[in-house]
């Protein structure tokens, strides 16, 4: 892990959990693995302060422990990995898409899962009706077997697992396991749940606090057959869907919607039947893929055959052929399809900061892997003097790599030969790095931003709060107006500045993030295919 990793993961503990769990975080990210005296005595804080830091991590899986090195009987220790903390960063999308696939049910489930870090279904499905019968007219409210509906959902598409049952620390450290089907034969069995009713709307400050303890403690002593059952998001599921999401995309770009529905059809049929490790998708027929699509389509079989024989000749090669049987035999090429997506990353960057110029020399050594200064010019018509400036742009920003071949051994310059070259590997991890400097950034900016107008932020959270409070009272319009004219025109003026900057930067968070998945899976992919 780098510098700018461990700058990042802390940047997002500050955001989420605070100083103190920041604190702790980064510290077991730099140190590795440590037992709780020696985290106390490093850091400097409370045992108790310590102790609530770590159950924070360890609740949203961003801590791991495990027995002691020196064997049976020594004190447990704890580690942190940059992993699961940058998977913060990728909150919104997990929602945005559990929205998209599954409606408000779903997205508000995932976000409950998401900030508590692990629940119960039935904790969930309380939770999720009750919020949403709180945004329903009154008289209405929402029934927990519609929830459980979306939850289950949920779960069969493999969006959400099982948490590993912990044997403990003095036992081997099953925690640090992922939960798979393989390891864990129920994680994705849905529990029978005995939950039934609707969702309660919140009650109000009048109704007394002694009241609301009284019904949570009623609530939390009822059994409801899934005691001891938590789950949590299946971060690799969604990753799978965004990179799936990715490839119809391009497909969609480089050639047209048709195409892109075909590829979407071929992921579809393959998705259950692919690892997530696997280089493509298990073999499919033409006659499989021609009875899966889409009947709104209206594809005919001579115009499918034509289609998928543009797709495998594309120079992209985001599909090939494995066979002759069965209409002919179809994958997609998904470590093939990361790699492209990667180059495309890598040549749009150039092109974005040194021009069109630099981006087709780029280009040109990507493709040819290594040439002469003299084959540059000549390849990339281009004059001698500013293609020479251009390469040695591109060399002092690692982007160009150049390689020395001698003819003799004293490797005298007149008598060797210079290279150019683009290994597209470590540019991408290069500018994996970069995109989190980029992150850290734009993080910073905005926590800046925000601090620098608390005082105004808090002032209209107040008025807002004011303001709702009269509404559901049914105050008189005068009222509101008086309340609302308690901002006055330049302060009104200077949120709505502020509240622009604050979306661009998240805008521009969450962009950077796009880029930041593509090259992760890349350099994983590639991970996976040379171990």
């Amino acid at each position: 892990m780098t510098a700018q990793e461990v700058r990042l993961c802390g940047l997002l503990l500050r955001e989420h959990f605070g100083e103190v769990v920041e604190k702790v975080g980064t510290h077991l990210l730099r140190s590795g693995a440590q037992n709780l005296r020696t985290i106390i005595h490093e850091t400097g804080l409370s045992v108790d302060l310590v102790k609530k830091s770590l159950m924070v991590l360890v609740q949203h899986g961003a801590c791991l422990f495990s027995s002691g090195r020196k064997g049976p009987g020594s004190p447990t220790e704890y580690r942190s990995g940059c992993d699961r903390i940058l998977r913060i960063l990728r909150y919104p999308r997990y929602i945005y898409t559990a929205k998209t696939l599954y409606g408000d049910t779903g997205e508000l489930v995932v976000e409950e899962l998401l900030q508590r870090g692990h629940m119960t279904m039935s904790g969930t499905v309380k939770t999720v009706a009750d919020r949403l019968t709180q945004n329903m007219e009154e008289g209405r409210s929402m029934d927990y077997s519609e929830v459980s509906s979306a939850f289950s959902k949920l779960v069969e598409t493999h969006f959400l697992q099982r948490c590993p049952t912990l044997a403990g620390a003095g036992t081997a450290d099953t925690s640090a396991i992922p939960p798979t089907p393989e390891s864990f034969p129920d994680c994705y069995k849905v529990p029978h749940m005995t939950l039934v009713g609707r969702g309660k709307r919140q009650l109000t400050a009048e109704d007394g606090e002694d009241q609301r303890n009284a019904k949570r403690q009623k609530m939390d002593s009822e059994a409801h057959g899934d005691e001891g059952i938590y789950w949590q998001v299946n971060f690799e599921r969604f990753h799978l869907h965004f990179r799936d999401q990715a490839i119809i995309s391009a497909v969609a770009n480089k050639l047209d919607q048709t195409s892109s529905e075909i590829v979407r059809t071929m992921l579809r049929m393959s998705e259950v039947t692919t690892s997530p490790a696997a280089t493509c998708t298990k073999p499919l027929s033409a006659n499989e893929i021609f009875r899966s699509l889409p009947a709104s389509y209206n594809i005919p079989r001579p115009i499918l055959d034509q289609y998928l024989t543009l797709l495998v000749d594309d120079p992209m090669e985001f599909v090939g052929k494995a066979g002759e049987s069965g209409g002919g035999m179809y994958v997609v090429n998904l470590h093939r399809a990361l790699a492209n997506l990667a180059r495309a990353t890598l040549e749009s960057v150039v092109q974005e900061r040194f021009g069109s110029r630099s981006a087709r020399i780029f280009r040109l050594l990507l493709r040819k892997r290594h040439l002469e200064q003299k084959q540059v010019e000549d390849f990339a018509m281009i004059p001698a003097k500013e293609a020479k400036d251009m390469l040695y742009t591109l060399l002092s920003q690692n982007l160009v790599q150049l390689q020395e071949i001698p003819k003799t051994p004293d490797y005298a310059p007149s008598r060797t030969f210079y290279l150019y070259t683009v290994n597209q590997l470590p540019t991408a991890r290069m500018l994996l790095q970069n995109c989190y400097k980029t992150v850290a950034n734009l993080i910073e900016r905005r926590l800046f931003e925000s601090k620098e107008s608390k005082r105004l932020l808090e002032k209209s959270q107040r008025i807002e709060a004011i303001l709702a409070s009269l509404q559901a009272s049914g105050a008189e319009p005068e009222q509101l107006t008086e309340v609302e004219e308690m901002i006055t025109a330049p302060e009104k003026q200077q949120l709505d500045a502020l509240k622009l900057h604050i979306n661009k930067l998240d805008s521009a968070e969450n962009q950077v993030d796009e880029t930041i998945f593509l090259l992760e899976s890349y350099v994983n992919s590639t991970a996976t295919s040379t171990g």
